[in-house]
């Protein structure tokens, strides 16, 4: 994991060859979906270097590139920047890496002294999450009727899954049918073991099984919640202490100095835009940064400042310990 932009740099110059850069946050879903779906890209091309970038802490060259979201990708052949892949888009990455990769004489079908047998490959791709959707496309961009029904079931009963787009793999494609015994395509798989294909997830929702048998994702109002609550004291800002990423969050970072003795932690809006959005509905609060003491909300910058002035803010800040 890249956590500076010191290294981050140093790799990009020292690349040799087909490097993605994923910048990604913990706490996102669709991060956690595209890592697995560029660690099965790995496996289809051994030359290809992956590096996960920890969003938070390179305030500086995402503020210069441009990169406000996440999941982020930016793709290189050696250090020339070719191409920035925001959002749920693998089709696009495995476009460009396939092209890339082929450029280098490095065909993915070619034999390869260290290439991963296919059904240990099988293996570590249906085991990749705890629910692995094999489908065609991406959740956001489903290419076939099928896939299109079952990531719209997924969605609206919040399960939780990682997914594999088989059309960026034809060798999968084909081989996961004898591997599964199982002749089309989606594909659900849990811990491992195969679930069955549209009908059987149809099946599961009318009879009430659906959410019992498959892994369910957090609302967004509990995620808020546990993240409220993750330390007693909960800085909400655009950037992070040693990087602010506005005027407002490095203000308030400053007058939460002038209290050393208190530990506070902080999350980057700028990291999830989910939270970002949420919070402010959460909360009835429409700005940033935001301060939670204990679980509740003290205010943006202009209470803090006024609390600071009183002499309040460092009383308030003590409850917290």
């Amino acid at each position: 994991m890249l956590s500076s932009d010191g290294s981050l740099n140093q790799t990009i110059e020292n690349n040799k060859g087909v490097l993605v850069l994923h910048f990604t946050a913990p706490w996102s879903d669709y991060c956690k979906n595209v890592s697995a779906s560029l660690t099965a890209l790995k496996l289809k091309f051994q030359s290809l270097r992956i590096e996960q970038v920890d969003t938070e802490k390179v305030g500086g060259y995402c503020e210069k590139h441009g990169i406000d979201s996440v999941p982020t990708c930016l793709i290189f052949e050696k250090s020339k920047l070719v191409e920035v892949v925001a959002g749920l888009n693998m089709p696009k990455i495995v476009k460009i890496v396939t092209r890339l990769s082929e450029n280098e004489s490095d065909s993915p079908n070619a034999p390869s002294s260290t290439e991963e047998p296919i059904d240990a490959k099988l293996k570590r791709l249906t085991n990749m999450a705890k629910c692995v959707c094999f489908i065609k496309g991406s959740p956001k961009e489903p290419r076939c009727k099928f896939t299109r029904a079952m990531m719209e079931m997924f969605h609206e009963h919040n399960i939780d899954f990682a997914y594999f787009d088989i059309l960026g793999d034809d060798v999968v494609r084909q081989e996961l049918k004898r591997y599964a015994d199982w002749p089309t395509y989606p594909q659900v798989w849990v811990d491992g073991e195969l679930q069955g294909g549209l009908d059987i997830m149809k099946e599961l929702l009318a009879s009430g099984e659906l959410t019992q048998q498959l892994p369910t994702k957090m609302s967004i109002e509990q995620r808020l919640k546990n993240l409220i609550n993750s330390h007693p004291v909960m800085l909400f800002m655009k950037g992070s202490p040693t990087e602010p990423r506005c005027g407002f969050s490095k203000q308030t970072v400053a007058l939460l100095g002038h209290h050393p003795e208190v530990e506070y932690r902080t999350f980057d809006i700028l990291s999830d835009n989910e939270v970002r959005e949420g919070l402010k509905k959460y909360s009835d609060w429409p700005t940033y940064p935001q301060l939670y003491v204990q679980g509740e909300l003290l205010g943006g910058l202009d209470i803090i400042r006024e609390m600071e002035e009183s002499g309040e803010l460092g009383e308030a800040l003590k409850t917290s310990s």
